[in-house]
């Protein structure tokens, strides 16, 4: 059985592939779509930024 307590997020390939969306890609729309990708599995930017900043430490 899953514990539901523990929060799921998505691979850590695929929420740098939103940042680079969001960053560098230069399209509004990847932009929006990246940015949209990234609050809606973290609540927030700051929350993703925090996850990265320690994932990418490991």
């Amino acid at each position: 059985m899953l514990d539901s307590a523990q929060v799921q997020y998505p691979p850590l390939t695929l929420i740098q592939t939103w940042v680079w969306m969001m960053m560098e890609s230069g399209n509004p729309e990847l932009q929006e779509k990246g940015r949209r990708n990234l609050i809606n599995s973290f609540g927030s930017l700051a929350k993703a930024n925090e996850y990265l900043a320690q994932n990418l430490k490991k």
